[in-house]
């Protein structure tokens, strides 16, 4: 891995998120005046006046982008126009409800989707691999939203044997668990069978079972490992796609993390909470898929190699 290749990477990072949270942060100013949305409509015009001086919302929008920026370069992301404490702070306080349901939702899926492809593609065209892809067909097309509201339809409105709101015991994290991982494991079993088929046929496959190599060494040493190369690109992507679907997925099931804290800052237009929810987000989202990236070269030597000559 060459340093050239890693500061390109970086660079288009630290792009990205800038250009994220500048939109974020014009169309957020744009579209309506949080001291009109926070403050009673019989508030008289002197005190909303206080709180947009206050806000620093009386100021130019380019000046109000500038001090912002300079903040954030100071490491202050800005306070809660809510409850006047650092955005910081009250993103803080959600994060391990969400690291909670996405990290089980991530392992889950991988797992799950890794073990489903593979064993489609080792049961090409049988009845086992039909059911399989209809699996991913069914999960994929169906909306995270709208099975969820299935799920609470089924498990607690009729059948009362799960909550349908909250997150104070593992009873509370079944229905979204299940909601969240459903469509990213069918996205990755697909995924798998489409990379452990095109592995399966490639000859250095066909020359290790002429060797007499035992089947397991075949499908563990040298199958599981190349078709991991893309398994890993789309794995970056599911991370993404997770935090994203987190969002409507905690707003159904009155999950107390980021993603629900997002959409009633944007009801509200407490627009610090709202910048350093982005900004985390997006930093997050950029960092998966960098690191997943890098690390292609460590899984496999030939794009480590590859580089290292485009880079002469």
């Amino acid at each position: 891995m060459t340093l050239r290749f890693m500061s390109q990477r970086v660079l288009r990072a630290l792009v990205t998120v800038w250009l994220v949270v500048t939109f974020t942060f014009v169309i957020l100013r744009v579209t309506g005046d949080p001291a009109d949305t926070l403050l009673p409509d019989d508030t008289p015009p002197e005190v909303v006046a206080h709180y947009r001086r206050a806000w620093g919302l009386d100021k130019p929008l380019y000046e109000q982008y500038l001090l912002y920026f300079k903040s954030v370069a100071q490491g202050d992301l800005g306070r809660s126009f809510r409850d006047n404490r650092e955005a910081v702070e009250v993103m803080l306080e959600r994060i391990p409800a969400t690291l909670r349901l996405g990290g089980s939702a991530l392992g889950l899926a991988l797992v799950s989707g890794i073990l489903l492809g593979t064993i489609a593609a080792l049961h090409r065209n049988s009845a086992l691999d039909r059911l399989t892809m209809a699996f991913a067909v069914f999960g994929y097309s169906m909306p995270n939203f709208f099975l969820g509201i299935l799920l609470i339809f089924l498990f607690a409105m009729k059948l009362r044997i799960l909550p349908s709101a909250g997150s104070e015991t593992l009873a509370h994290m079944v229905m979204p668990l299940a909601t969240l991982a459903t469509a990213h494991a069918a996205g990755i079993a697909r995924f798998s069978r489409s990379a452990m088929l095109e592995v399966l046929n490639e000859p250095y496959i066909r020359t290790a079972r002429a060797k007499g190599v035992p089947y397991k060494r075949r499908l563990l040493r040298h199958a599981l490992p190349n078709a991991m190369i893309p398994i890993m690109t789309i794995a970056g992507l599911k991370v993404g796609h997770l935090i994203g679907g987190a969002i409507i997925i905690e707003t159904v099931f009155a999950w107390p993390g980021v993603g629900r804290l997002l959409v009633m800052s944007v009801a509200s237009r407490d627009l610090a909470v709202v910048q350093a929810i982005v900004l985390m987000l997006s930093g997050s989202m950029i960092a998966a898929n960098l690191t997943v990236d890098l690390l292609y070269g460590w899984v496999d030597p030939r794009i480590r190699l590859s580089r290292a000559e485009g880079d002469r």
